[in-house]
């Protein structure tokens, strides 16, 4: 079912689903609440489903000025607030990551557990053949992204163009967040990633390395889409991570 809420001034849409403690899901650039067709019957089995869609995105309009991370955080936790869904687990993918974990940073009265997909938090954890991805974006996006917004946008399908232009000029600047500064997130922390995704595994275990309280989980044979290629098995990682009970090492050399 979807609703709007204002938070903090953006008239946000977002959808509720399942019922039990507040699990918020953050989708990615460009995309919208139906990113998560493949998780939300799943996870709203345990958990009660908040999926909003941030400023300029989905059914949510576009808010004057530029796009940034720290921008669509504020965002989030001005959702959160208005929504009162109490101290959530968050869940995000790809750009949705980085908000989530500015969010943890910025606000760790929010949240109880972070799981991120898919996503680096600076430019030496990108891989080299996603920026040229971007570039050719700015020109030829695929042609399903630009329909998308076109079914739902409440700006219509003409300001998608002003849309984009953020996003790119975004994307080219952002994340640039040192890991250092990521440690002071004290969430415990899922980061999940494909083997054949957008960001370097070395810069994932870098910083699960880096956070006080994470594990690292590498899907093998997906890409950045591994939520939609291999959905029981990122599924089954985010109920058994958000579960109180977890399994004890048995032959743990790092504690």
């Amino acid at each position: 079912m979807g609703e709007y809420v204002n938070a903090g001034g953006v008239r946000t849409y977002y959808e509720t689903h399942g019922e039990g403690e507040p699990l918020v899901l953050l989708h990615g650039g460009l995309a919208t609440a139906e990113s998560w067709a493949m998780q939300i019957p799943a996870l709203a089995e345990r958990y009660r489903l908040y999926v909003p869609e941030r400023r300029g995105h989905g059914r949510t309009p576009d808010v004057a000025g530029p796009m940034t991370y720290e921008m669509m955080a504020a965002d989030t936790a001005a959702f959160l607030d208005a929504a009162s869904t109490g101290t959530a687990h968050l869940v995000g993918w790809s750009d949705g990551a980085v908000v989530g974990m500015l969010v943890a940073l910025r606000r760790p009265e929010l949240l109880r557990k972070l799981v991120v997909i898919g996503q680096y938090f600076n430019f030496d954890g990108q891989v080299p053949e996603f920026r040229a991805m971007i570039e050719y974006w700015g020109s030829e996006l695929p042609e399903e992204l630009h329909e998308l917004y076109d079914r739902v946008s409440p700006d219509g399908p003409e300001h998608f163009p002003v849309v984009l232009e953020k996003m790119m000029r975004m994307w080219r600047k952002e994340p640039e967040i040192a890991l250092p500064e990521l440690a002071g997130v004290r969430a415990p922390t899922l980061l999940m990633q494909g083997d054949d995704d957008i960001v370097k595994v070395e810069h994932s275990s870098a910083l699960a390395a880096t956070l006080p309280d994470a594990q690292l989980a590498i899907i093998p044979g997906s890409s950045h889409m591994a939520p939609l290629e291999k959905p029981d098995l990122v599924n089954r990682l985010i109920l058994e991570y958000l579960s109180d009970h977890q399994p004890e090492k048995m032959m743990s050399l790092r504690g």
